[in-house]
């Protein structure tokens, strides 16, 4: 389901809070208020793949929060499972504490306003959304189970957005802040690749 530029579905629901406490009415229009979010789906608490991505997501919170972007992870687990695996050591398999929110979606309403419930019906796909300061979805991506993220790649999207917003010039291909950008012209592109298709 393609949702660029659609208004990022709202909703309330029980949050594991990065102090350890459980909001049971954490409601993403509220925590995301003039900010940029990422939200990502993962399938379930006390996983495989899923450890690495919540874990990877941690490390790079602070890059996320220098960016004025919330990060917001949710599973169909309860809050009390996301409690538990936070209280879990990582060498045994656990998360440990996230500086960031985890949110139950035990109802499924969550996972299926944002169109990313497996085939199977009882958990979420690996689906990571990039939301804007006016609550729009700017990118989505969606990965099968097996398939762990590249968490760095949605800070460098996160980078392309926010550029794009002060500069108006867009990001090609593998574009790292810092490097050019493009003009949206013929103009625009010509220039780009006389001097750097030879490195994309």
């Amino acid at each position: 389901m393609n949702m660029i530029n659609s208004k990022a579905p709202d909703f309330t629901s029980p949050a594991v809070l990065p102090n350890g406490t459980i909001d049971e009415d954490f409601t993403l229009s509220e925590v995301i208020e003039g900010r940029y979010a990422v939200i990502f789906f993962y399938p379930l608490d006390f996983t495989f793949v899923c450890p690495t991505e919540l874990i990877a997501f941690h490390h790079r919170a602070g890059d996320f929060e220098s960016r004025n972007t919330a990060l917001i992870g949710v599973s169909i687990d309860s809050q009390f499972s996301h409690l538990a695996w936070r209280k879990t050591p990582v060498n045994n398999g656990g998360i440990g504490e996230l500086a960031y929110p985890l949110v139950a979606d035990t109802t499924h309403n969550i996972v299926k306003a944002y169109g990313v419930q497996a085939p199977s019906g009882d958990v979420a796909l690996r689906a990571t959304f990039l939301i804007d300061r006016n609550g729009l979805i700017r990118h989505q991506s969606i990965n099968d189970l097996p398939l762990g993220r590249n968490v760095d790649e949605y800070l460098r999207l996160v980078d392309a957005l926010q550029f794009h917003e002060e500069h108006g010039d867009v990001c090609p291909a593998g574009w790292q802040s810092g490097a050019p950008a493009m003009k949206a012209t013929t103009e625009g592109v010509a220039s780009y690749l006389k001097e750097n298709a030879a490195s994309l």
